[in-house]
């Protein structure tokens, strides 16, 4: 049976919530349509977060973004709703998400939404040089 695009992201349990690591989701093929001209935006999505009891699943995360295919969209409005729809299913410490959307008229736009948990305090970054 074939696979057909969903609004449900499932979860499955945090391996490791003792570690506050990133995870990194890149999703090249993000489309919607613009709710003026009804003519498909293209867009490159860049998920980031460290998750706390839950992980998003891929598979699920894929038919979730597929669903965008034949909605129309501002930009700033699908970037925010794609956020919170992770930050309710996931419930991170922390999530970023960058939408690049190609040109369109001579015009690139980028968003970058992000959600940080109440009382979550991010690690000090540690940078090593290599001599």
């Amino acid at each position: 049976m074939p696979s057909r695009p969903n609004k449900d992201l499932e979860v499955f349990d945090n391996p490791n919530v003792n570690r506050d690591y990133v995870i990194q989701i890149d999703m090249p093929e993000f489309t919607c349509l613009c709710p003026k001209t009804g003519q498909p935006d293209f867009a490159t999505l860049h998920l980031e977060y460290i998750a706390d009891k839950a992980c998003v699943e891929l598979k699920s995360l894929k038919m979730y973004i597929w669903s965008f295919r034949d909605e129309g969209a501002f930009h700033e409005a699908v970037t925010n709703q794609i956020l919170q729809d992770l930050v309710s299913a996931t419930n991170p410490r922390f999530m970023r998400l960058k939408a690049i959307f190609n040109v369109r008229g001579g015009v690139y736009t980028t968003i970058i939404a992000e959600h940080q948990q109440d009382g979550w305090t991010p690690k000090p970054v540690v940078n090593l040089q290599h001599l």
